[in-house]
């Protein structure tokens, strides 16, 4: 091994600088504003993909 010791070292001072940088805690309402968006986001989701499924078996039927 050429390097030696320095991978350790470095792996080390990574390990420092990441403790030292703290994510803030998110609050209970942040939190359940979060979840109410995410959900939000998904039914949208849920619903055009029921729309694209529904307009497939129409155009499937009608020919």
């Amino acid at each position: 091994m050429t390097r030696g010791n320095q991978r350790e070292q470095d792996r080390l001072k990574a390990q420092k600088k990441t403790a030292n940088q703290k994510k803030p805690k998110e609050s209970a309402t942040t939190l359940q504003k979060r979840k109410e968006a995410d959900a939000e986001i998904l039914r949208a989701k849920q619903k055009a993909c029921d729309f694209r499924l529904v307009w497939h078996f129409y155009l499937l039927l009608r020919h």
